[in-house]
């Protein structure tokens, strides 16, 4: 099987590497910006490419012809994609229309990576089913869901991932996260303020990074919400952290979103009903402490 992997440097990218090079029979072709960022880059083929780079894209295409895309590159920063929505809107949207375009003329499938951004989170108990139906209450959740759209409207074979709060670490420890930072912060004895009335559920990188592969070995179509197996506010999941690694709690403060004013709006509540995915690619979540577990092997390693 030949796999085209979009956003290879970042957090998924490098860990959906760490699995796929362990298959000897896989043709791994991956994508990203400058050079390629994974160590063992000498077992799959790097293709330096812009999302926004159409032609590029359409080269590594014809060039290689892929059975399967996972398509994990995109603009997330969301504060930065409320401030500049046409840069936003050409790396989740216009590229991801170039890209259904690419699958449709190579009948390549498709396996693309959404969010929990795509929803209000108004819900009382903030649980969302993968046919409830969108309403973002920011831009980069608008540029997600419009890119989901294309999709679905597509002649393309498809799945869509949907994914909440990703953590985890990669290799020069070169990105940060809400653990990594949280963690880094009370080690270094700094006071921290963490939001209080926004609910999620921490996702292991390396969990959704399974389930994207199963998706793409299996061909899977349909939409298929990953996450991890809790829900918990963020002040909740920093005072974990500190009391998994035995760090102080009372460096972490609470403030409410209002107070916080971040650029763009959060949804509060966004967990998923996970069953489908569970059945239909096997999905098994790591609990929070299992996932700091591996976090810790891995910090240790590097």
């Amino acid at each position: 099987m030949r796999i085209l992997l979009t956003g290879s440097n970042g957090l998924l990218g490098q860990k959906i590497i760490d699995i796929l090079v362990q298959h000897s029979d896989i043709y791994l072709i991956a994508t990203a910006k400058g050079e390629a960022r994974h160590p063992l880059s000498e077992k799959f083929i790097f293709e330096p490419a812009d999302l926004t780079d159409f032609g590029r894209l359409s080269e590594i295409f014809e060039k290689h012809k892929p059975d399967v895309i996972i398509h994990g590159g995109a603009m997330t920063q969301v504060d930065i994609c409320e401030d500049e929505r046409e840069a936003c809107d050409k790396v989740n949207v216009e590229a991801v229309r170039e890209i259904v375009k690419l699958c449709e003329k190579y009948n390549t499938h498709l396996v693309h990576i959404s969010t929990d951004f795509i929803f209000d989170g108004s819900r009382e108990d903030g649980y969302y089913h993968e046919t409830d139906e969108g309403n973002p209450v920011n831009h980069y959740g608008l540029s997600k869901l419009k890119a989901e759209t294309l999709i679905r409207n597509s002649n393309c074979s498809w799945a869509i991932l949907r994914t909440i709060l990703l953590y985890g670490v990669v290799y020069g420890l070169s990105r940060s996260n809400i653990v990594l930072w949280v963690k880094k912060s009370l080690e270094e004895g700094k006071n921290i303020t963490v939001v209080n009335d926004q609910y999620r559920c921490p996702t292991l990188a390396e969990d959704l990074a399974a389930a994207c592969i199963s998706a793409a070995f299996k061909k899977a179509t349909g939409i298929y919400h990953v996450c991890g197996p809790e829900k918990m506010s963020i002040f909740e999941l920093a005072a974990r952290v500190a009391d998994f690694w035995h760090l102080d709690k009372n460096l972490i403060g609470e403030i409410d979103s209002l107070s916080l004013k971040q650029r763009a709006k959060r949804p509060p509540k966004t967990a998923f009903h996970i069953e489908k995915t569970q059945k239909e690619l096997n999905y098994n979540p790591h609990s929070l402490e299992e996932g700091f577990a591996i976090l810790e092997a891995q910090l240790r390693s590097f």
